[in-house]
């Protein structure tokens, strides 16, 4: 059993593989939390340290035991009201006005299989895969009820926490912030590892030292955003790649969040994960009930390596859904980059011949091809079919295309509009605006209400007709603003906005996958705006930047990697000069970047050079060989591009029989010193082939010495070396 429970010291102990968590009911019925970290047994209360700390105020409870308060002991979900004056996980606005909650333990169970969110993305997992903890506490003086929830996947090392709040007294109470998880450690020195950035450079890594003071990320845009991104990890400070302890959150949810993290006056460190409490006040009623989405923790005695491979193998087997889960995703062809917004069907049809000749799968037709859309100033909303500029229908220049033996894919940005459309001039009230205020723009866009039910079934019917006018087997799904004016026409508690949204946009994309349950869905938000594991439920793969620029991609796609699987990565080849940057690289190195992901091109063929064409074809037999090995294999990281002027990873197959080390050189200098990579994850005591000299390497040498890059002239050379288990065969 991966869930015990003592019944005589009321302590509850969670197992994985690798790992414990535990917690205790104490005396005052408190929910006490004593440890999370390398698997475990026996009892952690002696962990617990009680003295009197001055302004440290103690429960009516405890009566004269001064020793006792809520603000220095450990606690598994904290409420704001209680004497704690560190960061709360929940706090509530009473029906009197007040703000104060004070849970108690009322009890609990322990069901095979993983629980789940009804409206939300989750964690699955078979009934013989998890099992679920749930804490019933309660706040006598409200009727307010918490129940938390705890996953378990112990093969995974993978624990989810969620709450779920309901309300059984009267007049209406007020949710002013509610968190899914909270971590807090008696003592330790931690860092935070935290993904910023902007849009079309995200998920830059940073680490910082957890100290006494308040660390805050999170998004307030309506999305998870390309600022921050909802996965961290808190990491011994001496912690590495392949050694030391670390414990990732990330947020199943693809709108706002808030982490926080802080050192506390005991030297005891809390990090909390959640909603983003600005702009969410949220009402619930008698009867009604509130659930929080879930965050995905994972520890890790080994270093930041095994973290990313335990979050990757959650993702992609547990978060991830439908046939192209497991399956070979399509190397496609988008039309963005090669044509913008000049094209008709005719360019389109051209475009897949091309991809047809090269040995590409799919083709997509990005932005432009409906309503009045000839630029981003109108049209958006209008999802409307503009054949006088194809030339013919959809669904003619879908079996044109089909025809030839390629997938045929389409864009849609079905969550905003434009102020210059048909749909907004019938039904102005359907956009988040503020009564009497002008507006703010993005891309010349506002964005439409989907915490309305009437606004989203209607978007919902107009996509549908369009996806019945021909065989259209993948929709990238875009939306390029953030959110600032916070009010819908449908309500008079604005607070619950955002929450509501997000809970229509979740409806809309399950409905869609019903309807379409063969449908390749393409997650992206200008970008990697909305690059999280709530998304990833709905589209197994994300546009992973803007910004196709072979070399910034290194640093973007190395962020990524700490918590998202490569097969989830959207990752393509561009033309060059690059559209972001003006940097010129060579096709090769653009290939090897893009193969540590779903692997595509965004550019015309028509204008390459024969050589070229032929470059690429040699690049799509060697990715079509590569696949299994890149999605599924274990992932590492070599090097860290934001400090080291080779960028390196590698993937592992499973039984370590086989590698793939891909290299890019950064910079090139005069009497080049040579560059070693340390390999990772090879079998000890067995010989390699390296298959270009078919040289053999022992594995201990790969891993301890290293391998010996070539060193040549040029700039951004790029290397794929492929080894493979020698079997004594030639």
């Amino acid at each position: 059993m991966s869930i015990q429970y003592l019944e005589k010291e009321r302590i509850f102990t969670l197992h994985t593989l690798n790992s414990s968590y535990q917690m205790q009911v104490d005396k005052n019925g408190y929910l006490l939390h004593l440890y999370y970290g390398k698997r475990t047994s026996g009892n952690m209360d002696y962990l617990l340290f009680y003295s009197d700390r001055g302004f440290s105020g103690n429960p009516y409870i405890a009566g004269r035991d001064k020793t006792y308060s809520m603000d220095t002991l450990p606690q598994e979900y904290p409420t704001l009201g209680t004497g704690d004056y560190r960061n709360p996980a929940l706090i509530l606005r009473n029906s009197d006005g007040s703000f104060a909650c004070a849970l108690h333990y009322e009890g609990h169970r322990i069901m095979q299989g993983k629980y789940r969110l009804k409206g939300l993305p989750a964690v699955y997992a078979g009934e013989d895969e998890a099992q679920t903890l749930e804490i019933r506490m309660a706040d006598p003086c409200t009727g307010v009820k918490v129940d938390l929830l705890y996953g378990i996947i112990p093969s995974l090392d993978i624990i989810t926490r969620s709450a779920k709040i309901s309300y059984e007294g009267e007049g209406t109470i007020h949710l002013e912030k509610v968190q899914a998880s909270c971590l807090d450690f008696v003592g330790g020195d931690y860092d935070l590892i935290s993904f910023n950035g902007r849009h079309a450079m995200e998920r830059n890594f940073q680490r910082t030292g957890i100290s006494h003071s308040c660390q805050v990320i999170g998004s307030r845009r309506g999305m998870s955003s390309h600022q921050y991104n909802p996965m961290i990890i808190v990491a011994d400070r001496e912690t590495t790649e392949d050694a030391g302890s670390c414990y990732a959150m990330s947020f199943v949810y693809s709108g706002g969040f808030k982490a926080e993290a802080e050192k506390d006056q005991t030297g005891g460190t809390r990090v909390l994960m959640g909603l983003m409490d600005d702009h969410f006040s949220y009402p619930l009623s008698r009867g009604e009930t509130f659930l929080c989405p879930e965050v995905i923790m994972s520890y890790s005695g080994n270093g930041l390596s095994r973290l990313s491979h335990n979050l990757h193998k959650c993702i992609r087997r547990h978060i991830c859904r439908g046939p192209h889960r497991d399956g070979a995703r399509p190397i496609l062809l988008n039309s963005w980059e090669g044509c913008y917004f000049d094209f008709n069907g005719e360019d389109i049809y051209r475009l897949a011949v091309e991809a047809m000749d090269l040995g590409i799968d799919l083709i997509v037709m990005d932005d432009g091809w409906f309503g009045k859309r000839d630029d981003d100033y109108s049209g958006l909303g209008d999802w409307f079919v503009n054949e006088d500029k194809l030339g013919e229908s959809l669904g003619h220049l879908v079996k044109r295309i089909t025809d030839l033996g390629i997938k045929f894919g389409i864009w849609f940005e079905p969550e905003c509009i434009s102020e210059d459309s048909d749909l907004y001039r019938a039904h102005p009230d359907w956009v988040l605006k503020i009564p009497g205020r002008d507006p703010v723009l993005a891309r010349y866009q506002l964005v439409l209400d989907f915490s309305r039910k009437e606004v989203v079934d209607h978007i919902f019917d107009a996509v549908c007709n369009i996806l019945d006018q021909g065989d259209i087997s993948y929709v990238k799904w875009d939306f390029n603003r953030s959110i600032a004016d916070f009010y819908s026409h449908d309500t008079e508690d604005q607070g619950k906005v955002l929450y509501d949204y997000m809970l229509g946009l979740y409806d809309f994309l399950e409905r869609l996958l019903a309807r379409y349950p063969d449908l390749l869905l393409e997650g992206c938000s200008g970008g990697g705006g909305r690059f999280d594991a709530g998304m990833l439920y709905y589209a197994p793969q994300i546009w992973c930047s803007d910004n196709t620029d072979a070399i910034d991609r290194l640093r973007i796609q190395y962020g990524t990697s700490f918590g998202y699987p490569i097969s989830a990565v959207g990752s393509h080849v561009s033309a060059v000069p690059n559209h972001q940057t003006g940097r010129i690289t060579p096709l090769a190195t653009r290939g090897t970047v893009a193969m540590a992901g779903t692997f595509g091109y965004e550019l015309d063929p028509a204008l390459m050079p024969v050589e070229e064409k032929e470059e690429v074809r040699k690049q799509i037999m060697e990715y079509r060989r590569f696949r299994d090995l890149i999605h599924d294999g274990l992932y590492y990281r070599l090097t860290n591009p934001f400090m080291d002027e080779t960028a390196a990873w590698m993937f592992v197959s499973e039984d370590g029989s086989r590698a793939l080390v891909c290299a890019v050189m950064q910079n090139i200098h005069g009497a080049s010193l040579p560059t070693y990579l340390r390999l990772k994850g090879l079998k000890p005591g067995t010989l390699y082939r390296e298959e270009k000299s078919g040289r053999l390497y022992p594995a201990e040498g790969l891993m301890e010495a290293g391998y010996l890059l070539p060193v040549e002239m040029g700039s951004y050379n790029a290397y794929r070396i492929y080894f493979k288990e020698y079997d004594g065969e030639k």
